[in-house]
């Protein structure tokens, strides 16, 4: 792994590639748990051009990158809830998740001084990642649309 990792915001001609990098990872590791419902409404929101109009409204986007490509993304919405985040196979357990996490929330917390809390809703793949990074389950494992996910939460420092 390259000691060159840096971490910025994704522009919009990036789409495309931090698309394909979240399809790969979940088609791995959380796709084969759901069903074709789920599969198709995950990379219906993963687009390329859904991305973008997201961060058009009020969703932002940041991204890890080693060489010029992306191996890990996050994408926050409304400064309070992690819609995404993912991870390159070959660069996990690297602390890039935390990182992107922990450079998201800096960011988040300029726009909304007062942040004490964010949430996200994780597939079972990822409890044990987001514990780690602080979250606890808020609620029961839920299905809409085909995506199962576990509600969490995370307290801030003030």
């Amino acid at each position: 792994m390259s000691e060159d990792i840096t971490y910025r915001l994704m522009i919009p001609e990036e789409a495309p590639d931090v698309s394909a990098l979240v399809r790969v990872v979940f088609d791995e590791f959380i796709g084969p748990e759901y069903t074709q419902q789920g599969i198709d409404e995950f990379h219906k929101f993963i687009e390329p051009a859904a991305l973008n109009e997201r961060i058009l409204a009020d969703h932002f986007v940041m991204i890890a990158v080693d060489k010029e490509v992306p191996v890990g993304m996050i994408e926050i919405r409304q400064n309070n809830h992690v819609s995404l985040l993912f991870v390159d196979r070959n660069f996990q357990n690297h602390g890039i998740a935390k990182t992107l996490l922990s450079q998201a929330l800096l960011k988040a917390k300029k726009f909304e001084s007062g942040l004490s809390r964010v949430t996200v809703n994780t597939s079972r793949q990822g409890v044990r990642t987001y514990e780690k990074l602080g979250f606890r389950q808020t609620g029961p494992e839920r299905e809409v649309n085909g995506i199962i996910f576990i509600p969490m939460a995370k307290r801030l420092e003030p």
